[in-house]
């Protein structure tokens, strides 16, 4: 018997779905093993609400993947109802056959992919096909359905889901990437025309394409993915799941409304929140991590969050999803008790995280542009008379004075530049983190270009200083961490973070002693915060 024939019988051929490479950003394949994972979670909730009750032995249940790519949902999901139904349905082609034609659903996003998920889920492109596991179709497309979409341009843009008409409206050979289950202003209607019937489904499951491009690919992201779980709510099944970019909890393109409807709803009965995308999608480059969500029509209540990271223990409670005087969702479950402690000095002991207006750091930061320079702007090499000195990309550079018309007032004041980009790291999310790129005092008579923010004014050297320090403390950074979804740090970021007396050179234990952070707090802190030298750049700048 020769090395192959051996290979074969032990059952390690690979899972073909678990080989095939990611299409584009908003193509990316979920691996079996995650999506039996959101499955398992699913089960698990539904035997809690039905009394033990297993779903897969529920010849009635139906389902409908709404963002169908490989197909891996709905062939786990046949998997998993084949072994579920044996005693009910005992014949294994009629079972199947049942499965297919009554139970699980899928539309396509793309005309490939709505091929490859008809071959994972009937062995087959062709539903009725001879090689087809489903034995009554009359159809080619069987419950997976699939046809071009068109956009509906407005002014530029498609008026539902926000594409540049620059860039997708491109002709009949290539895909138009306008996914039919959002192109809709009434999604229980088509949805009907779609598919046939009154269609109501017990459980909506998948993982939709993430973004679409601005203005050529690569260059500037708009989301897309909150589209498809307003859409799938709004067609009220029992059960929602799906999986999505993390960066919805702090921040993101346009997507203040999803964040306030998603954090005010407590039908979002669990989050699974993993800092780093590629646990998840090895190889796929996603800053600011991934999560999988379980809503619950029928049963409201406070939800469960575990965050998953690495070799780290599963951290898991059962809290709000909004705190008072947040606007966003604290990510680490260990977080929360810290920032109530901060919160509560500066507040007086009140339960409210939102800090006084007189106590508010974020009110030092300046906006994009502090003086009004771009990114790619370029200062003199030579300094003339009436010059000031500008930090910028790169390096440092003259410009005239009488040519700054933003930000005049903090000129000749003493500052702190810190960049807006997050230190790089590539598309890793990697704990300990710095969180913000190293600070550095800036002198009177420097400006700076929309590389770096600028934080101030301060009236002296010694207390720009005091503010540096500051900034260097790990428990600052948790803070900015807390309201930080991607890379860049806006000012935004440093809403949870309290101002302090700027007379003195701060040091962790300084703040740990003033908010009585336990030491298993301060153990989390310094297992998510790397501390920072500010000695010279660090091997992550």
């Amino acid at each position: 018997m020769n090395g192959q024939a051996s290979f074969s019988l032990r059952g390690r051929n690979p899972d073909v779905l678990t080989c095939i490479a990611n299409l584009s950003n908003d193509e990316v394949f979920t691996p079996p093993e995650f999506a039996n994972r959101m499955l398992d979670t699913l089960a698990e909730a539904w035997a809690a609400d039905n009394n033990g009750a297993d779903i897969w032995a529920d010849s009635s249940v139906t389902f409908l993947d709404p963002c169908t790519k490989s197909g891996v949902f709905l062939r786990e999901i046949t998997s998993r109802l084949t072994k579920g139904l044996a005693a009910k349905i005992p014949n294994l082609e009629d079972r199947v056959n049942h499965i297919l034609t009554k139970q699980v659903f899928g539309i396509g996003i793309t005309y490939l992919t709505s091929l490859l998920a008809r071959r994972s889920v009937y062995c087959s492109k062709h539903a009725n096909g001879p090689h087809s596991i489903a034995k009554s179709f009359a159809s080619d497309d069987g419950n997976i359905w699939f046809e071009r979409t068109e956009h509906t341009w407005v002014d530029g843009r498609c008026e539902y889901c926000g594409a540049s008409q620059k860039t997708l409206d491109r002709g009949e050979g290539l895909e138009t990437h306008a996914y039919a289950f959002i192109h809709t202003d009434d999604i229980k209607s088509r949805v009907t025309e779609l598919l046939g019937g009154n269609m109501q489904f017990d459980v909506i499951i998948g993982n939709p394409p993430y973004q679409l491009s601005d203005e050529g690919f690569g260059t500037s992201a708009a989301p897309i993915y909150q589209h498809f779980v307003e859409q799938a709510k709004a067609l009220e099944p029992r059960y929602l799941s799906m999986i999505i970019p993390a960066r919805w909890f702090a921040g993101g393109k346009g997507l203040d409304e999803f964040r306030e409807s998603m954090l005010n709803d407590n039908r979002l009965r669990s989050i699974d929140d993993f800092l780093s995308a590629s646990d998840v999608f090895p190889g796929v480059g996603l800053k600011g991590g991934v999560c999988y969500f379980l809503w619950e029509r029928d049963n409201p209540g406070q939800c469960r969050v575990a965050t998953h990271f690495k070799d780290w223990p599963l951290s898991t409670a059962s809290r709000p999803l909004l705190e008072e005087g947040a606007d966003v969702f604290i990510r680490f479950n260990e977080s929360l008790s810290i920032l109530k402690k901060v919160t509560a000095a500066e507040n007086d002991n009140t339960t409210s995280l939102s800090l006084p207006e007189n106590k508010r750091f974020d009110q030092l930061v300046s906006s994009r542009k502090p003086f009004g320079l771009e990114t790619t702007f370029k200062g003199k090499v030579a300094k003339r008379t009436g010059d000031v000195l500008v930090y910028q990309n790169g390096g440092t550079g003259y410009v005239a004075r009488k040519s700054v018309s933003t930000g005049t007032e903090l000129i000749d004041k003493w500052k702190i530049y810190v960049g807006r980009a997050a230190p790089g790291t590539g598309n890793r999310d990697t704990y300990p983190h710095k969180i913000i790129s190293t600070p550095f005092v800036g002198e009177p008579g420097s400006i700076s270009s929309e590389t770096y923010l600028c934080i101030g004014p301060f009236d002296s050297k010694s207390e720009a200083e005091s503010a540096l320090s500051y900034l260097c403390c790990r428990l600052t950074r948790l803070l900015i961490l807390l309201h930080k979804p991607s890379q860049d740090t806006t000012r935004k970021v440093y809403t949870f973070v309290p101002t302090q007396e700027w007379t003195r050179r701060w040091t962790d234990e300084d703040l740990y002693a003033k908010y009585g952070i336990t030491v298993s707090e301060i153990a989390f802190i310094e297992k998510v915060i790397r501390p920072m030298d500010l000695s010279g750049p660090t091997e992550d700048e």
